[in-house]
Protein backbone atom coordinates (compact mmCIF):
# COMPACT_ATOMS: atom_id res chain seq x y z
CA UNK A 1 0.00 0.00 0.00
CA UNK A 2 1.11 3.39 -0.71
CA UNK A 3 2.15 5.64 2.55
CA UNK A 4 0.04 8.28 1.27
CA UNK A 5 -3.43 6.07 0.98
CA UNK A 6 -2.87 4.94 4.72
CA UNK A 7 -6.15 5.22 6.41
CA UNK A 8 -4.13 7.21 9.77
CA UNK A 9 -2.76 10.17 7.18
CA UNK A 10 -6.16 10.20 5.08
CA UNK A 11 -7.32 11.27 8.87
CA UNK A 12 -5.06 13.55 9.65
CA UNK A 13 -6.07 15.54 6.42
CA UNK A 14 -9.61 15.40 6.89
CA UNK A 15 -9.80 13.27 3.75
CA UNK A 16 -11.99 10.20 3.11
CA UNK A 17 -11.21 6.99 4.86
CA UNK A 18 -12.13 3.22 4.39
CA UNK A 19 -11.86 2.50 7.90
CA UNK A 20 -11.68 4.36 11.14
CA UNK A 21 -7.72 4.56 11.85
CA UNK A 22 -6.53 3.51 15.07
CA UNK A 23 -2.91 3.30 17.26
CA UNK A 24 -2.62 3.80 20.97
CA UNK A 25 -0.27 6.24 22.82
CA UNK A 26 2.38 4.00 24.76
CA UNK A 27 1.58 1.19 22.67
CA UNK A 28 4.94 -0.13 22.80
CA UNK A 29 5.53 -0.23 26.62
CA UNK A 30 5.08 -2.20 30.03
CA UNK A 31 2.01 -4.00 29.00
CA UNK A 32 3.62 -5.83 25.81
CA UNK A 33 5.19 -8.96 27.55
CA UNK A 34 7.41 -8.98 24.70
CA UNK A 35 8.54 -5.87 25.76
CA UNK A 36 9.43 -6.58 29.21
CA UNK A 37 11.65 -9.14 27.96
CA UNK A 38 13.64 -7.26 25.33
CA UNK A 39 14.09 -4.24 27.97
CA UNK A 40 15.26 -6.81 30.67
CA UNK A 41 18.24 -5.26 32.18
CA UNK A 42 18.33 -2.24 30.02
CA UNK A 43 17.95 1.05 31.32
CA UNK A 44 15.12 3.61 29.55
CA UNK A 45 17.63 6.24 28.08
CA UNK A 46 20.51 3.37 26.86
CA UNK A 47 17.07 1.47 24.65
CA UNK A 48 16.55 4.99 23.22
CA UNK A 49 19.88 5.09 22.10
CA UNK A 50 19.89 1.42 21.17
CA UNK A 51 18.51 1.26 17.20
CA UNK A 52 18.22 -2.13 17.14
CA UNK A 53 16.13 -2.06 20.40
CA UNK A 54 13.92 0.99 19.29
CA UNK A 55 12.90 -1.27 15.70
CA UNK A 56 12.04 -4.07 17.62
CA UNK A 57 10.04 -2.59 20.10
CA UNK A 58 8.51 0.09 17.76
CA UNK A 59 7.49 -3.23 16.08
CA UNK A 60 6.02 -5.13 18.27
CA UNK A 61 2.04 -4.00 18.92
CA UNK A 62 1.83 -3.49 15.12
CA UNK A 63 2.52 -7.16 14.53
CA UNK A 64 0.43 -8.08 17.48
CA UNK A 65 -2.84 -5.39 17.15
CA UNK A 66 -2.40 -4.63 13.30
CA UNK A 67 -2.59 -0.78 14.28
CA UNK A 68 -3.01 1.77 11.76
CA UNK A 69 0.28 3.68 12.88
CA UNK A 70 3.97 2.64 14.86
CA UNK A 71 4.79 5.34 17.09
CA UNK A 72 8.93 5.48 17.75
CA UNK A 73 10.10 4.49 20.61
CA UNK A 74 11.44 6.86 22.59
CA UNK A 75 11.21 9.97 25.45
CA UNK A 76 10.90 13.36 25.57
CA UNK A 77 13.66 14.04 27.56
CA UNK A 78 16.19 12.13 24.84
CA UNK A 79 16.94 15.33 23.13
CA UNK A 80 18.02 16.89 26.25
CA UNK A 81 19.93 14.22 27.81
CA UNK A 82 21.73 14.21 23.92
CA UNK A 83 22.52 18.05 24.37
CA UNK A 84 24.71 17.07 27.60
CA UNK A 85 21.68 17.67 30.22
CA UNK A 86 22.54 15.53 33.17
CA UNK A 87 19.21 13.70 33.56
CA UNK A 88 18.13 10.08 34.35
CA UNK A 89 14.69 8.78 33.81
CA UNK A 90 14.28 6.47 37.29
CA UNK A 91 11.84 3.72 37.59
CA UNK A 92 8.40 4.50 39.33
CA UNK A 93 9.81 8.41 39.08
CA UNK A 94 10.30 9.54 35.78
CA UNK A 95 12.93 12.01 34.12
CA UNK A 96 15.06 13.35 37.17
CA UNK A 97 17.44 16.64 36.80
CA UNK A 98 20.42 17.06 38.28
CA UNK A 99 20.80 20.81 38.24
CA UNK A 100 17.43 22.34 37.83
CA UNK A 101 17.49 25.22 35.71
CA UNK A 102 16.56 28.53 38.25
CA UNK A 103 18.33 31.07 36.50
CA UNK A 104 19.84 33.11 33.26
CA UNK A 105 23.31 30.82 33.46
CA UNK A 106 21.55 27.49 33.76
CA UNK A 107 19.97 28.42 29.85
CA UNK A 108 23.39 28.31 28.77
CA UNK A 109 23.52 24.62 29.32
CA UNK A 110 20.42 24.30 26.64
CA UNK A 111 22.61 24.22 23.67
CA UNK A 112 20.53 23.41 19.92
CA UNK A 113 20.10 19.96 19.02
CA UNK A 114 22.10 18.74 16.09
CA UNK A 115 21.48 15.90 13.83
CA UNK A 116 24.99 14.33 14.63
CA UNK A 117 23.46 14.37 18.39
CA UNK A 118 21.18 11.72 17.79
CA UNK A 119 22.54 9.23 15.12
CA UNK A 120 20.86 6.38 17.17
CA UNK A 121 16.93 8.51 15.99
CA UNK A 122 18.45 9.12 12.59
CA UNK A 123 19.36 4.98 11.96
CA UNK A 124 16.07 3.80 13.90
CA UNK A 125 13.74 5.66 11.79
CA UNK A 126 15.44 4.49 8.75
CA UNK A 127 15.60 1.21 9.76
CA UNK A 128 11.89 1.33 10.59
CA UNK A 129 10.06 2.94 7.62
CA UNK A 130 11.82 -0.08 5.87
CA UNK A 131 9.93 -2.38 7.49
CA UNK A 132 7.02 -0.54 8.50
CA UNK A 133 5.99 -0.42 4.75
CA UNK A 134 2.57 1.25 4.12
CA UNK A 135 2.41 2.02 8.07
CA UNK A 136 3.15 5.41 8.92
CA UNK A 137 5.74 6.12 11.53
CA UNK A 138 5.10 8.95 13.71
CA UNK A 139 7.94 10.95 15.12
CA UNK A 140 7.49 12.77 18.43
CA UNK A 141 8.73 14.96 20.94
CA UNK A 142 8.09 16.90 24.17
CA UNK A 143 6.30 20.43 24.21
CA UNK A 144 8.61 22.95 25.94
CA UNK A 145 6.34 23.58 29.17
CA UNK A 146 6.56 20.21 29.36
CA UNK A 147 10.19 19.58 29.08
CA UNK A 148 10.82 23.37 31.11
CA UNK A 149 8.82 21.73 33.54
CA UNK A 150 10.79 19.28 34.07
CA UNK A 151 13.87 21.32 34.42
CA UNK A 152 12.74 23.84 36.67
CA UNK A 153 11.34 21.10 38.84
CA UNK A 154 14.26 18.69 38.68
CA UNK A 155 11.70 15.96 37.90
CA UNK A 156 7.98 15.02 38.15
CA UNK A 157 5.61 17.55 39.98
CA UNK A 158 2.14 17.51 40.81
CA UNK A 159 1.67 20.88 41.12
CA UNK A 160 4.49 22.97 38.80
CA UNK A 161 4.33 25.43 41.28
CA UNK A 162 8.05 26.12 41.10
CA UNK A 163 7.16 26.51 37.12
CA UNK A 164 4.65 28.98 37.72
CA UNK A 165 6.80 30.78 40.25
CA UNK A 166 8.83 31.37 36.94
CA UNK A 167 6.47 31.86 34.58
CA UNK A 168 4.80 34.81 36.24
CA UNK A 169 7.41 35.85 38.42
CA UNK A 170 10.14 35.83 35.77
CA UNK A 171 8.71 35.98 32.92
CA UNK A 172 12.11 37.19 30.23
CA UNK A 173 13.97 33.97 32.22
CA UNK A 174 10.84 32.16 31.15
CA UNK A 175 10.05 33.07 27.65
CA UNK A 176 14.33 32.56 27.18
CA UNK A 177 14.14 29.20 28.48
CA UNK A 178 10.80 28.71 26.23
CA UNK A 179 13.14 29.50 23.01
CA UNK A 180 15.82 27.42 23.49
CA UNK A 181 13.60 24.68 24.22
CA UNK A 182 11.25 25.41 20.99
CA UNK A 183 14.50 25.45 18.83
CA UNK A 184 15.98 21.90 20.25
CA UNK A 185 12.33 20.16 20.32
CA UNK A 186 11.86 21.72 16.14
CA UNK A 187 15.09 20.63 15.30
CA UNK A 188 14.33 16.65 16.74
CA UNK A 189 11.04 16.49 14.61
CA UNK A 190 12.90 17.73 11.73
CA UNK A 191 15.58 15.09 11.92
CA UNK A 192 12.99 12.18 12.05
CA UNK A 193 11.21 13.76 9.57
CA UNK A 194 14.18 13.55 6.78
CA UNK A 195 15.29 10.31 8.42
CA UNK A 196 11.33 9.44 6.89
CA UNK A 197 8.68 9.89 9.90
CA UNK A 198 5.17 9.87 8.02
CA UNK A 199 3.63 12.45 11.13
CA UNK A 200 4.60 14.07 14.18
CA UNK A 201 3.07 14.05 17.61
CA UNK A 202 4.04 17.06 19.97
CA UNK A 203 3.42 15.97 23.85
CA UNK A 204 2.59 18.65 26.22
CA UNK A 205 1.14 16.30 29.17
CA UNK A 206 1.50 18.86 31.70
CA UNK A 207 0.24 21.87 30.09
CA UNK A 208 -3.26 20.93 31.51
CA UNK A 209 -2.13 22.75 34.46
CA UNK A 210 -2.21 26.39 32.85
CA UNK A 211 -5.30 28.66 32.50
CA UNK A 212 -6.07 29.45 29.06
CA UNK A 213 -5.27 33.34 28.72
CA UNK A 214 -1.83 31.98 30.54
CA UNK A 215 -1.44 29.45 27.77
CA UNK A 216 -2.35 32.18 25.22
CA UNK A 217 0.51 34.69 27.05
CA UNK A 218 3.55 31.97 28.13
CA UNK A 219 2.99 28.75 26.17
CA UNK A 220 1.10 29.35 22.50
CA UNK A 221 3.73 31.29 21.10
CA UNK A 222 6.51 28.80 21.77
CA UNK A 223 4.38 25.59 20.52
CA UNK A 224 3.27 27.75 17.49
CA UNK A 225 6.99 28.73 16.31
CA UNK A 226 7.63 24.69 16.63
CA UNK A 227 4.21 23.46 14.44
CA UNK A 228 4.45 26.26 12.24
CA UNK A 229 8.26 25.19 11.22
CA UNK A 230 6.72 21.86 10.34
CA UNK A 231 4.58 22.05 7.65
CA UNK A 232 5.26 18.79 5.24
CA UNK A 233 3.86 16.22 7.42
CA UNK A 234 0.61 16.12 9.34
CA UNK A 235 1.16 17.67 13.30
CA UNK A 236 -0.54 16.07 16.16
CA UNK A 237 -0.62 17.98 19.30
CA UNK A 238 -1.63 16.42 22.63
CA UNK A 239 -2.02 17.04 26.25
CA UNK A 240 -3.73 16.01 29.24
CA UNK A 241 -6.26 17.60 31.26
CA UNK A 242 -6.69 20.35 28.01
CA UNK A 243 -10.41 20.48 27.93
CA UNK A 244 -10.24 23.91 28.58
CA UNK A 245 -7.84 24.37 26.14
CA UNK A 246 -9.10 22.97 23.33
CA UNK A 247 -10.21 26.24 21.34
CA UNK A 248 -6.86 27.26 21.94
CA UNK A 249 -4.61 24.40 21.18
CA UNK A 250 -6.54 24.11 17.90
CA UNK A 251 -5.31 27.64 17.20
CA UNK A 252 -1.86 26.58 17.60
CA UNK A 253 -0.97 24.83 14.37
CA UNK A 254 -1.80 21.45 14.65
CA UNK A 255 -3.58 19.46 11.91
CA UNK A 256 -4.46 17.12 15.00
CA UNK A 257 -5.81 17.96 17.91
CA UNK A 258 -5.29 15.34 20.55
CA UNK A 259 -8.42 14.91 23.18
CA UNK A 260 -8.28 13.18 26.75
CA UNK A 261 -10.87 11.16 28.06
CA UNK A 262 -12.63 14.03 29.83
CA UNK A 263 -14.30 15.57 27.25
CA UNK A 264 -16.50 14.08 24.65
CA UNK A 265 -15.51 13.91 20.82
CA UNK A 266 -18.57 15.86 19.75
CA UNK A 267 -18.13 18.69 22.32
CA UNK A 268 -14.38 18.85 21.58
CA UNK A 269 -14.77 19.10 17.82
CA UNK A 270 -17.39 22.07 18.96
CA UNK A 271 -14.51 23.68 20.88
CA UNK A 272 -11.54 22.72 18.58
CA UNK A 273 -13.47 24.00 15.70
CA UNK A 274 -13.25 23.87 12.27
CA UNK A 275 -10.14 22.90 10.48
CA UNK A 276 -8.73 19.91 12.33
CA UNK A 277 -9.48 16.53 13.19
CA UNK A 278 -9.25 14.56 16.50
CA UNK A 279 -7.21 12.06 18.22
CA UNK A 280 -8.91 10.01 20.42
CA UNK A 281 -10.21 9.28 23.27
CA UNK A 282 -11.44 6.17 25.13
CA UNK A 283 -10.62 5.92 29.11
CA UNK A 284 -7.33 3.87 28.99
CA UNK A 285 -9.03 2.60 32.57
CA UNK A 286 -11.94 1.33 30.50
CA UNK A 287 -9.80 -1.46 29.08
CA UNK A 288 -9.16 -3.09 32.58
CA UNK A 289 -13.27 -3.63 32.92
CA UNK A 290 -14.65 -6.47 30.78
CA UNK A 291 -15.30 -6.39 26.99
CA UNK A 292 -18.77 -5.76 26.76
CA UNK A 293 -17.82 -2.33 28.47
CA UNK A 294 -14.81 -1.60 26.53
CA UNK A 295 -17.47 -2.39 23.25
CA UNK A 296 -19.99 0.05 24.59
CA UNK A 297 -17.49 2.52 25.30
CA UNK A 298 -15.51 2.99 22.03
CA UNK A 299 -18.42 2.46 20.09
CA UNK A 300 -19.82 5.57 22.17
CA UNK A 301 -16.36 7.21 21.04
CA UNK A 302 -16.67 6.13 17.61
CA UNK A 303 -20.29 8.09 17.24
CA UNK A 304 -19.24 11.17 19.00
CA UNK A 305 -16.42 11.16 16.68
CA UNK A 306 -18.49 11.16 13.60
CA UNK A 307 -18.73 15.14 14.84
CA UNK A 308 -15.28 15.85 13.88
CA UNK A 309 -13.87 16.40 10.45
CA UNK A 310 -11.24 13.47 10.75
CA UNK A 311 -10.86 11.12 13.60
CA UNK A 312 -7.96 9.03 14.55
CA UNK A 313 -9.25 6.73 17.26
CA UNK A 314 -6.89 6.35 20.43
CA UNK A 315 -6.83 6.60 23.91
CA UNK A 316 -6.97 9.44 25.79
CA UNK A 317 -3.78 9.08 27.49
CA UNK A 318 -1.23 6.11 27.01
CA UNK A 319 -1.99 2.31 27.59
CA UNK A 320 -1.85 1.28 31.34
CA UNK A 321 0.88 -1.05 32.26
CA UNK A 322 -2.06 -3.58 33.64
CA UNK A 323 -3.32 -3.74 30.36
CA UNK A 324 -4.59 -7.25 28.83
CA UNK A 325 -3.16 -6.85 25.49
CA UNK A 326 -5.68 -8.89 24.11
CA UNK A 327 -8.32 -6.37 25.31
CA UNK A 328 -6.28 -3.76 22.80
CA UNK A 329 -6.48 -6.50 19.76
CA UNK A 330 -10.22 -6.82 20.36
CA UNK A 331 -10.69 -3.07 20.48
CA UNK A 332 -8.29 -2.50 16.83
CA UNK A 333 -10.46 -5.02 15.43
CA UNK A 334 -14.26 -3.13 16.78
CA UNK A 335 -12.59 0.27 15.28
CA UNK A 336 -11.57 -1.65 11.98
CA UNK A 337 -14.81 -3.43 11.63
CA UNK A 338 -16.85 -0.21 12.25
CA UNK A 339 -16.60 1.66 9.39
CA UNK A 340 -15.80 5.29 8.00
CA UNK A 341 -15.60 7.88 10.97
Amino acid sequence: MNLADSAFLRACRRQPVPHTPVWYMRQAGRSLPEYLKVREGVPMLTACATPELIVEITMQPVRRYGVDAAIFFSDIVVPLKAIGIDLDIKPGVGPVVADPVRDAKDLDALRPLEPGDVPYVTEAVQALTGELGGTPLIGFAGAPFTLGSYLIEGGPSKNHDKTKAMMYGAPELWHALMERLSVIVLEHLRIQIAAGASAVQLFDSWVGAVAPDDYREFVLPHTRRILEGVQDVPRIHFGVGTGELLGVLGEAGADVVGVDWRVPLDEAARRVGPGRALQGNLDPAILLAPWDVVERKARDVLRRGRAAEGHVFNLGHGVLPSTDPHQLRRLTDLVHESGAA
